[in-house]
């Protein structure tokens, strides 16, 4: 299994060389970056140049990129930016959507990394044909502009009915996009269930987002904390066609936890739940 660690956890603060270097001294290699301005200023090509130091200097690898969705968050503040949804009928507010997803993807011209992970919609959204017809121009280009930069985007399932499961399958299904999907464990326990949500993905799923939470909020809880079943959810990925890479992606909490300990203590209960579902599998 291979192990990603979300700078999610500490996304309404700057990201820093000691705090990379504190993950690596954790023994995390690899990182998925949370795309904030106050996290990490992704339109500056001198922030980005010595992101590139640090990531060197730490013997890190950025494995991924989650695409913005806000902007002009207050440090502190989660949720207190404007919303940037690539899916905005309203043409003008779409195109500055997109605008910031090239400048995340433009990060690949220095520093190298696999997938951007992309919510299509904001929130609980309703299917609306006008949001997946915006969706679709967007993404049009964004996916040629990605490729060109070795980069695939791979979409999220979200709670809602515009970010499902289903509906993203079809999505990408109908439009014959170059898009994968990163499936989301704790969206999924929000909505229809790990095991449903998973199988209209299976096919082109590329990495998982591991949180918990007790179904009805999307608490970013470390996995055992909540209710998810994740002896059932690791079978499911104990038989997928790939190993899929797992992203922890947890939120701070009051008392200012999970720690870097916790979180390897996590990766470590889970892939021992997968090896064990491996091994029963191919007893």
């Amino acid at each position: 299994m291979q192990r990603v660690f979300s700078t999610y956890r500490y996304s309404d603060e700057p990201l820093t060389s000691a705090l990379l270097a504190e993950i690596a001294q954790a023994g995390i290699s690899n990182v998925e970056i949370y795309c904030t301005p106050v996290h990490l200023n992704y339109r500056s090509a001198q922030a980005i140049r010595t992101l590139s130091e640090w990531i060197g200097e730490h013997r890190l690898t950025i494995h991924s990129l989650h695409s913005p969705t806000e902007r002009d968050l207050l440090p502190g503040k989660r949720e207190s930016g404007i919303p940037i949804s690539i899916s905005d009928p309203e043409r003008v507010r779409r195109l500055d959507a997109v605008d910031e997803v090239k400048r995340t993807l433009e990060i690949a011209e220095l520093i190298p990394f696999r997938h951007l992970v992309q919510h299509i919609g904001n929130g609980r959204e309703a299917h609306d044909p006008r949001k997946v017809d915006a969706a679709f121009n967007s993404l049009e280009h964004l996916t040629l502009f990605a490729k060109q930069r070795g980069v695939s985007i791979v979409l999220e399932n979200t709670p809602g009915e515009l970010g499902s499961p289903s509906n993203l399958r079809h999505f990408v299904t109908d439009t014959r996009l170059d898009l994968k999907f990163c499936f989301d464990i704790g969206h999924a326990h929000m909505e229809d269930g790990v095991e449903i949500s998973f199988e209209p993905l299976r096919e082109h799923a590329v990495m998982v987002h591991a949180h918990d939470n007790h179904g009805e909020k999307d608490e970013h809880l470390l996995p055992h904390s909540g209710n998810v079943d994740w002896d059932a959810a690791m079978g499911l990925f104990s038989s997928a066609q790939q190993d899929l890479p797992i992203v922890l992606e947890v939120r701070a909490q009051p008392a200012n936890a999970p720690s870097l300990a916790d979180a390897t203590a996590a990766f470590e209960k889970l892939e021992q739940s997968l090896a064990a579902k491996r091994s029963a599998a191919n007893s």
